[in-house]
């Protein structure tokens, strides 16, 4: 019996050894004392001495490359894109099940917006986020082949819940899109490589504007209901080839979800009805780019995919009566920054106050990546890209400060690197899906992103 006792006193004290080990607090100490902080503050001011603004005519090109798969090879091949099985990315409900078919065509496109000697390029995918590792890949085969670096890159994807999978390692990055697959990684990175150099070949003198309007009944708040705000303005950007070639960037903060974990079809969700549309009206091309949609879920009817066509259409159908009052210019001014962010530790909590050990954490996720926050001053527009689901009730607050300054303002997720979800800190308590399992990285880290996009956006208003 005193041996029993003895073997089973040493077990509970190694258990309690290794939950000291594996719990600790959740770290509430003011981030404006951290080092990641000073460390992003001190960047920041570097970069924006050196800030420029290039004023004069406007060129823009368009570039395209599908990145639908083919299904059921009987072997991959990356270079014509088909594949023996690909898993669809988006729901871990799903547990990285096997695509049955494809519903509707993915694309990635690029606009590519260049004023005297700076240029920038846009790039929307139908997919649920960009990946770091074809961020990379993507940045070093452009930078190979057209002198492009990573400044220069402005990556989105639409968010859709039914997109390619396979391109992500870890525990988590399986969970959401399914066994990585080298093949799909090698493909995709080539397909976007042929957007962008297509965009870039495509450069001709235009012109270039952009407009808003509102559609609150295709949108709701998700975390907290009426209690909080919702973003419900769709911003969209026209660009125009004097040869008459014409494309249209939209973005809208709802979900890219009106397709549920049921559906087993590669989609493109409600922003591929909304890109179709448009381009079955007149658009050569139209981009989508998911918006802050931390927060904010899709409002619809109808059934299914009935469900993706009624936002879809409805959306394209608002911009194509609006956009016929927006003024395009030929002279516009240009300028961007791209901010390398330091990370705080790894927050993944098991209980309102106590978090995973850093290190142990972080053994559940793939590579984070270069975590960027970019932003651009194209003409009236200040666009800002972030690197997670962004929170639209945090952009509400940007908005109202730039458009005091005479400025429209957009914040799109998903720039090529994926660090959680951003929500205000006042919500982080809340033990919900967005603010206690996709979390990642603490109670300021919403808190010392916002302090940063703010900082940003002045640099570029007072050029």
């Amino acid at each position: 019996m005193r041996t029993f006792l003895k073997i089973l006193g040493a077990i509970i004290l190694v258990l309690v050894i290794v939950l000291l080990w594996a719990l600790e607090r959740v770290d509430y100490s003011p981030y404006f004392d951290a080092d990641y902080y000073s460390k992003t503050r001190f960047d920041l001011d570097s970069i924006s001495a050196q800030l420029s603004l290039a004023e004069g005519e406007v060129e823009v090109g368009f570039g395209r490359a599908s990145i639908t798969p083919g299904l059921g090879a009987g072997e991959d091949d990356p270079g014509a894109g088909v594949f023996r099985e690909m898993p669809l990315a988006g729901f871990g409900s799903r547990k990285g099940t096997y695509a049955e078919g494809v519903h509707d065509s993915l694309f990635v496109k690029a606009v590519a917006i260049r004023v005297e000697e700076q240029l920038l390029v846009l790039i929307g995918s139908d997919m649920l986020i960009v990946p770091p590792n074809i961020t990379k890949g993507v940045t070093r085969l452009v930078s190979e082949k057209l002198d492009i670096n990573r400044n220069q890159l402005f990556f989105s994807a639409t968010h859709t819940h039914s997109s390619v999978g396979a391109w992500s390692e870890g525990f988590v990055g399986k969970e959401f899109a399914g066994e990585a697959n080298l093949n799909v990684e090698v493909w995709l990175i080539r397909q976007f490589g042929k957007a962008i150099k297509n965009a870039v070949e495509d450069l001709q003198p235009g012109q270039i504007g952009s407009g808003s309007f509102h559609a609150p009944g295709l949108i709701s708040n998700r975390l907290v209901g009426e209690k909080g705000a919702k973003n419900s303005e769709f911003i969209y950007v026209a660009a125009n080839q004097n040869s008459g070639k014409r494309a249209l960037l939209g973005s809208f903060d709802a979900h890219a979800t009106t397709l549920g974990g049921w559906n087993m079809q590669i989609s493109g969700d409600y922003p591929g009805y909304w890109q179709r549309k448009l381009e079955s009206e007149g658009i050569d091309m139209a981009l989508f780019f998911a918006g802050s949609v931390g927060s904010h879920s899709p409002h619809s009817i109808g059934e299914e995919f009935e469900k993706s066509r009624y936002i879809g259409e409805a959306l394209a159908d608002s911009v194509l009566k609006y956009m016929a009052g927006t003024e395009l210019r030929e002279s516009i001014g240009l300028s961007f920054l791209s901010l390398g962010m330091d990370l705080p530790e790894f927050h993944i909590r098991v209980s309102d106050g106590l978090r995973l050990n850093p290190a142990l954490g972080g053994k559940l996720f793939p590579p984070i990546g270069d975590v960027y926050l970019q932003a651009a001053k194209i003409g009236d527009l200040i666009w800002v890209t972030t690197p997670s689901d962004f929170s639209g009730e945090m952009a509400i607050d940007y908005k109202s400060a730039m458009n005091n300054e005479g400025y429209r303002a957009l914040v799109t997720s998903f720039n090529g690197a994926y660090v959680g979800y951003i929500i205000p800190g006042k919500y982080y308590h809340l033990d919900e899906y967005e603010s206690r399992l996709m979390s990642w990285y603490g109670p300021n880290m919403g808190p010392y992103t916002h302090e940063m996009i703010r900082r940003m956006m002045e640099k570029l208003i007072t050029l």
